[in-house]
C-alpha cells in the first residue's frame, strides 16, 4: 500500500480530505466510487463529502442548450474549490468545458465505463426498439447531439426536451403519457443499478457519443501538488488519451452543448482511433471522419516531470508526454479536416437556429 503524507509531512492521522460533488443521487454514487478507490490506496486518509446544487440542477424548465452557461454543472463546485472549502471535486467529464478556469486542472480521469447512449422505454412499449415504435412517438432527450443523429436515423419519431436528474426523468417517463421513451447515458443507468431499464443500447452507427461521456474526472487546484499526486493514482491511461483527443476535437471546433458535436474513440494495439462528426439540428446535414495516431513510445520518453503541462485541461501524470501530445494533436487535426470541409458553416447555422428556438 502507498504511504500518503500530509502537507507538513507528519502523516495523515488527522487529515480530512474534503470532496465536492453535486447533490443528485448519481453524482453522489459517482463521488462515493472515487472516494472508495482512494480509500483503498490511502487507508489512513479521512474523506468528507460536501454536496451542493449547481446552476444546471436549479434551472429545470429550460433546455440545456438554451441556457447559455458553459459551466452549468461545475461553477459552484469550482467556486468552493477556489475558496479552499473542498480539496477536489468529482465530475462527469462530459460536464467539464474544454477550457478550465485559471488555477484548476483535471488531475485524474478514471477508467471509462460504457460511453454509449441507452434507450429507456415507457412500460407500455417494453420489448420494442426505436425502429419499431409507432409513428409520431415522442422521444425525450435534453441533448442536441442525440436528437440530431436520431432524427436522421428514425424520421418517424418526434423529439422533445426533457430535463431533470435521472430519477426525475424516469419518473416523468413512467408517470405520464408524454414520452414513449427517453435517451440517457448508459453509464449513468449502470452506476445507479438500473441496467434492467435499458431497452436498447445505441451503437456508434446509430448515435456517436458526447465528448468524455462515461468517464469520471477529478478536478483539483493546479498548484496543490499534495492532492494532485494523491488523485493521480486513479488515472487510466487509455481513457485519458481517448478523452484528450475528444476534448481537443471539441475545443478546436469551439463546440459545446449548444451545437451537435459527437465522437467515438478506441485503442487497438498502439493506435488511437478517433471518429468525430458535426450535425445540423435536424441531422440532414453532417460531416463525419475518422483518423488515427500512434500512442506507444519508448519508455525513456516518460522520464522527467510533466505535472505542469495540461492537455485540454487535463494533467496526466505517469502517461507518456509524447502519447499525450499525439492524442491532443489527433483531435485538433480531425477538427481541422472537418473545418476544411465546411464544419464551421454547419455549426454556425445550428447555433443560430438553436438560439432562435
Amino acid at each position: 500500500m502507498e504511504r500518503f503524507r500530509t502537507r507538513d509531512g507528519l502523516g495523515i492521522g488527522n487529515d480530512v480530505i474534503r470532496v465536492g460533488t453535486r447533490k443528485s443521487q448519481l453524482a453522489r454514487i459517482q463521488t462515493d466510487s472515487v472516494v472508495e478507490m482512494l480509500s483503498k490506496k490511502f487507508q489512513a486518509a479521512h474523506f468528507e463529502i460536501v454536496a451542493m446544487s449547481t446552476t444546471g440542477d436549479k434551472i429545470l424548465d429550460t433546455a440545456l442548450s438554451k441556457i447559455g452557461e458553459k459551466s452549468l454543472f461545475t461553477k459552484e463546485l469550482e467556486n468552493a474549490l477556489e475558496r479552499n472549502e473542498v480539496d477536489f471535486v468529482v465530475h462527469s467529464l462530459k460536464d467539464l468545458p474544454t477550457s478550465l478556469p485559471p488555477g484548476f486542472t483535471i488531475g485524474a480521469v478514471c477508467k471509462r465505463e460504457n460511453p454509449y447512449d441507452a434507450v429507456v422505454f415507457h412500460p407500455k412499449h417494453f420489448g420494442k426498439t426505436l425502429n419499431s415504435l409507432p409513428e409520431k412517438s415522442v422521444i425525450g432527450t435534453s441533448s442536441l447531439r442525440r436528437a440530431a443523429q436520431l432524427k436522421k436515423k428514425f424520421p418517424h419519431l418526434e423529439f422533445k426536451d426533457i430535463r431533470g436528474n435521472l430519477n426525475t426523468r424516469l419518473k416523468k417517463l413512467d408517470d405520464q403519457e408524454d414520452f414513449s421513451a427517453i435517451i440517457l447515458a448508459a453509464a449513468g443507468l449502470q452506476r445507479m443499478g438500473w441496467e434492467n431499464r435499458i431497452g436498447q443500447v445505441l451503437t456508434s452507427d446509430e448515435c456517436l457519443y458526447a465528448v468524455g461521456q462515461g468517464a469520471l474526472a477529478v478536478e483539483v487546484r493546479a498548484k496543490d501538488q499534495h492532492i494532485l499526486r494523491m488523485v493521480s493514482v486513479l488515472q487510466d491511461s487509455h481513457t485519458v488519451l481517448r478523452c484528450i483527443a475528444e476534448r481537443a476535437f471539441m475545443k478546436r471546433l469551439e463546440g459545446g452543448c449548444s451545437v451537435p458535436v459527437a465522437v467515438s474513440t478506441s485503442v487497438t494495439d498502439s493506435q488511437l482511433y478517433l471518429t468525430g462528426a458535426v450535425y445540423s439540428l435536424d441531422g440532414s446535414d453532417s460531416l463525419k471522419e475518422t483518423m488515427q495516431t500512434c500512442i506507444q513510445f519508448p519508455s525513456e520518453d516518460e522520464e522527467g516531470p510533466n505535472d505542469d503541462t495540461q492537455h485540454v485541461g487535463i494533467t496526466a501524470s505517469g502517461v507518456s508526454r509524447q502519447a499525450l501530445q499525439s492524442a491532443e494533436h489527433l483531435g485538433t487535426e480531425l477538427a481541422n479536416l472537418l473545418l476544411s470541409k465546411g464544419a464551421k458553416e454547419i455549426l454556425t447555422v445550428a447555433r443560430q437556429l438553436n438560439d432562435a428556438r
